[in-house]
């Protein structure tokens, strides 16, 4: 029998205390934050069908719904790029620049709503803005609707889609099946989800140690539940304001929607899931470093400076929120016919 001695109960007392912490912390976890389903979630008042899919990812990728015909919905929400497209704000039509950054598409079917000031209650109504932005794609319904119905490939596919419909391709229809197409964009299976599973060793030292600071520091109030994020409204810069090129001060966030005085520099907190993928950050995109943005946040949300070991083991944490990617394979689209309208540049 091996000798007890005191360095041992010390040694096994200290091994006990780890794994009551650590199997104390994942409970929290579970309790604060949930994992991407490997399915995508049902569309309430839009079903999807293989059909409707196929439609929407043609749509998706097609840049013949902008008036120049070189802007599609993937060309600011690239699949490819962590569903974002690398720009401090998008440019559209005429090389306009956009007055936000692009947030990513990939889960956004799980945000409350849609755009960094949640005027789309979801992704069909969100798909509908940016189309007829004359900033973006600088197009309109009607301009919509004569280039679909310029083309039998997609007067077939519309009536596929929505089969009970006497006249499918309508432009209500158009954003249906891009909804249900980009509910199909999530990403499971990050090293946070095995880690919410059940699995302790998904994550590293660093990165567990990012996640309690991620609770203690009061990061879950804004960015919890299954995107960590896009589940509320809250004020940027809650203690200090940071500086006017990330919070531009003529952008007033929600304010613009409910010309309600305390939304004023209100946004709808964004999901971190891929957030390592995703850069610039913020709403104004000036940010490259995902370490430099969680040090802004500690300071103008909490009013803290961050040494640089919480700051990087926190980024280490948001590295583990980057899940499996779609693997999307571009679709063919629709032929052009004579009675297509030519891009307007």
């Amino acid at each position: 029998m091996r000798k007890v001695t005191l360095a041992l109960i010390l040694t096994l007392t200290a091994g006990a205390a780890h794994s009551f912490a650590a199997e104390d912390l994942q409970a929290s976890a579970k309790a604060l934050f949930k994992p991407i389903p490997t399915k995508p979630p049902v569309m309430k008042g839009n079903p999807a069908t293989p059909a409707k899919i196929d439609l929407g990812a043609k749509l998706y990728f097609d840049p013949r719904l902008s008036k120049s015909q070189l802007i599609s919905c993937n060309t600011c929400h690239n699949v490819g790029l962590g569903g974002a497209d690398l720009q401090e704000t998008s440019t559209g039509h005429g090389w306009q620049k956009g007055p936000r950054n692009a947030p990513t598409v990939l889960n956004s079917v799980f945000n409350i709503a849609q755009f960094w000031d949640g005027r789309a209650k979801d992704l069909a109504e969100q798909a509908k803005g940016p189309v007829q932005a004359s900033v973006e794609m600088n197009a309109t319904p009607e301009l919509v609707l004569k280039t679909l119905n310029s083309m039998p490939g997609y007067v077939k596919a519309f009536k596929a889609a929505f089969p009970a419909d006497k006249d499918p391709v309508t432009f209500d229809n158009m954003a249906k099946a891009i909804e249900v197409y980009e509910a199909t964009l999530i990403t499971p299976n990050a090293p946070f989800d095995q880690y919410l599973k059940g699995s302790r060793t998904a994550l590293n030292s660093n990165q567990t140690k990012g996640l309690k600071l991620f609770i203690d520091k009061g990061c879950v109030t804004c960015h919890g539940g299954r995107n960590l994020g896009g589940g509320g409204y809250y004020p940027f810069g809650v203690v200090s304001k940071p500086v006017e090129s990330i919070l531009p001060r003529g952008d007033k966030g929600r304010f613009k929607v409910t010309n309600t005085a305390s939304d004023e520099y209100v946004f709808r907190s964004p999901s971190l899931r891929n957030v390592a993928i995703t850069a610039p950050y913020f709403h104004s995109g000036v940010v490259w470093s995902l370490k430099e943005a969680v040090a802004v946040m500690g300071s103008a949300q909490f009013g803290i400076q961050l040494s640089s070991d919480e700051t990087d083991a926190i980024t280490a944490f948001l590295g583990s929120l980057t899940g499996q990617q779609p693997k999307v394979v571009h679709p063919l689209l629709p032929i052009s016919t004579d009675t297509t309208p030519h891009p307007v540049l």
